[in-house]
């Protein structure tokens, strides 16, 4: 469903994308793992079309994500950011409804409400939480309601960036399980940017290992642990001894 071929980008003379090749098949989740600076966000902006590649193709069931409706193209797309990124002065039911209050996906304001008690059902969430102001919630439930507005367009492509920062270990395990599940009822195509490696292990199908602009190691994540990529072992170890320098 996406296609990454020779993809490079740069900024100030600082190359962040050196080549990237990568498929995300329709339907699976892959996940991306990589250090901090490794051009992840870079890539998925890329894209997204925010964007523009120096070099390379990026085509999304075989057209370039620069060309067309732009639109149309954003409306396949749901996204649930690092930071949550909810709007505090909406109540929770209205930063959940936002695509479907607006632009070309605009429903009605009742319909649209509706829309958003039921995804926030979905993730965990009692209809009472939808009139809360965000600053009202807990950590883990402004990350659900995050996920909660990713998917109220039923979008085709979900990317998750980083979803269990600053939760505890059991809160990440829940929105990791929510993550799994959403995407298989959806039969969504999903692809994450994670350090977690529980999270890695709970939501991909495949991991593709991105390392100084470039994909180190790709495949299921049945063959990570196996792998012989001493980047990949390094990384998903937590050695500091390795081939990636670790900053002091």
């Amino acid at each position: 469903m996406i296609t990454l071929s020779g993809v490079h980008k740069s900024f100030d003379g600082n190359a962040v994308l050196r080549g990237v090749d990568l498929r995300v098949e329709s339907g699976t989740s892959m996940v991306i793992i990589g250090g901090s600076g490794t051009g992840k966000s870079v890539m998925l902006k890329c894209i997204l079309g925010l964007v523009e590649p120096d070099a390379g193709t990026i085509e999304l069931d075989g057209r370039d994500v620069h060309q067309g409706d732009r639109d149309a193209f954003l409306a396949r797309f749901g996204m649930l950011f690092q930071g949550g990124a909810l709007f505090d002065s909406l109540p929770v039911w209205q930063n959940v409804a936002f695509r479907l209050l607006r632009g070309p996906l605009k429903r009605p304001r009742d319909e649209a409400r509706a829309i958003a008690v039921e995804k926030l059902r979905r993730v965990g969430l009692k209809p009472e939480v939808a009139d809360k102001l965000p600053a009202e919630l807990s950590g883990g439930m402004q990350k659900r309601v995050g996920l909660a507005r990713a998917i109220a367009a039923e979008p085709e492509i979900i990317f998750f960036d980083e979803p269990t920062t600053g939760l505890d270990p059991i809160m990440a395990g829940v929105i990791n399980d929510l993550i799994r599940e959403i995407v298989t009822e959806m039969g969504a195509t999903a692809m994450t940017i994670t350090h977690d490696m529980s999270s890695v292990r709970a939501i991909a199908d495949d991991v593709a290992m991105l390392h100084d602009g470039m994909i180190k190691w790709s495949g299921p994540v049945a063959k990570m642990d196996a792998a012989p990529d001493p980047f990949l072992q390094q990384f998903i170890h937590g050695r500091a001894e390795g081939p990636i320098e670790a900053v002091r």
